[in-house]
């Protein structure tokens, strides 16, 4: 069930809100950026996620192919959210940092389901064959 939760940076300049269904699973990748930030993420579409303050306070970040804005905090350095437009996403969609949200429970966090993808290898169908470092 989709429920609505908070988000925000380590300083909060940057807070947002954002409507996720954890059930319908989040990911973990190991690509460099990834595992070296230990992004967990869960995907939402654009008219699921909400800026509501510190849009001005965000620095974008590019790589690789440079398909997706990786957005950090110009204050604290915290990346609450990466955005992206992949028609196979359904168009503009969110990779939302799960430990940014402020109001998701411990109990939320550990039964929603995981998705490994090996982007380290840029094979993103694939399970990478170690993953209990991400």
């Amino acid at each position: 069930m989709k429920k609505t939760y908070h988000g925000s940076c380590h300083c909060q300049s940057v807070r947002f809100e954002c409507d996720i269904d954890l059930q319908n699973g989040t990911s973990k990748c190991n690509c460099s950026s990834c595992s070296k930030g230990r992004f967990w993420k869960a995907f939402v579409g654009r008219d699921a996620m909400r800026i509501v303050a510190g849009a001005d306070n965000l620095a974008e970040y590019r790589f690789g192919s440079k398909t997706i804005a990786h957005f950090f905090c110009k204050t604290c350095g915290v990346k609450p959210f990466g955005r992206g437009e992949m028609e196979a996403m359904g168009g503009v969609f969110y990779a939302v940092n799960l430990v940014c949200l402020d109001d998701l429970t411990t109990e939320e966090l550990l039964a929603a389901p995981v998705d490994y993808q090996d982007g380290l290898h840029n094979q993103w169908e694939q399970t990478p064959s170690e993953t209990r470092h991400l």
